[in-house]
């Protein structure tokens, strides 16, 4: 892309002077978690331009395309008994683009999601489809506070539970089966652990608007590899070239074996749990690189 009439002003030129210094000085590897470990969804701005990512059919790097929904939609209809009398919690439900066809189903669906710009979708999107029987409510899943013995299922998709630590992830998984009723159901997606990414590596790329902001930016990649702690780290240092303005961003994906996730559910409250590797073969396009559990809460748990 050519910007031959750009003109830079002093304040800018020490702006991106002082931003590539810290560039310069920037620690060579990051420690997992230490700048929140996940994207920014919460800001409305970058919650706005990542709603365009979730809607956009050509290609499904933020959501799946709505066919593949659909498809995921029966498998997990099935697999987690609903009917049109069940409740289901939808964790990181994002622009609703799974609770509102389960709603169409009759399915009574509470989701929680804490970026703006997609719960307001979701909410103008179950308007507009006629959905009934959803409340959506704006919020960090690690603060839920849900009613006890509530829901018949809840899903968390996507690999979600991955971008906070481990402690941070059973606090999640704990306050999820206390809301599930007595055998109520966890479908809990996340990453194969043998088809992540467990290289170092770099990019960089520029573009005039995107993701990262609505203006000329400079994207610097960086991904690493913890072996000790298991954690794939991706670092972006994300250069406004109009302002100077630097952002560094984190996202963190906390790597766990099935045995470990057994266990996890089991403390959580899970009487058993099942495991399906690339989604029990459903034609996804991505479905190898995934790991699907679903867990029963026993009967016996105490809230």
């Amino acid at each position: 892309m050519c910007h031959e009439d750009i003109s830079v002003s002093s304040v800018t030129t020490k702006q991106l002077s002082a931003a590539l210094w810290r560039l310069y000085h920037r620690s060579q590897r990051p420690f997992p978690f230490t700048n929140s470990g996940n994207l920014p969804y919460d800001d409305p701005a970058f919650s706005t331009r990542m709603l365009v990512e979730h809607l956009d059919e050509s290609h499904a790097a933020a959501s799946r395309t709505a066919v593949e929904r659909e498809a995921q939609i029966g498998w997990m209809t099935a697999k987690l008994g609903l009917t049109a009398v069940s409740t289901l919690l939808d964790v990181t439900c994002g622009p609703g683009l799974y609770a509102i066809p389960f709603a169409k189903q009759g399915v009574q669906v509470t989701g929680i999601d804490f970026a703006p710009a997609a719960i307001a979708h979701a909410r103008e999107l179950a308007e507009k489809e006629g959905a009934r029987g959803l409340s959506f409510i704006q919020q960090d899943i690690r603060q839920m506070e849900l009613p006890a013995n509530h829901f018949d299922a809840a899903i968390l998709l996507y690999g979600q539970l991955a971008v906070m630590t481990k402690d941070e992830a059973q606090a999640v998984l704990s306050a999820i089966v206390k809301a599930l009723k007595p055998n109520g159901r966890l479908l809990l997606e996340m990453l194969h652990p043998d088809h992540v990414d467990k290289s170092d590596s770099n990019w960089w790329y520029t573009d005039d608007t995107g993701l990262w902001g609505d203006a000329p930016f400079l994207h610097l990649g960086e991904r690493f590899w913890d072996a000790d702690e298991r954690v794939s780290i991706e670092r972006y240092h994300i250069l406004h070239l109009d302002s100077g303005q630097m952002d560094e961003i984190e996202l963190c994906d906390q790597l766990y074996e099935p045995d470990e996730m057994r266990e996890m559910m089991k403390k959580a409250g899970m009487g058993k749990t099942a495991v399906f590797p690339a989604w029990g073969e459903l034609s996804l396009y991505d479905a190898g690189e995934w790991i699907v559990y679903i867990g029963e809460k026993k009967q016996s748990t105490i809230n």
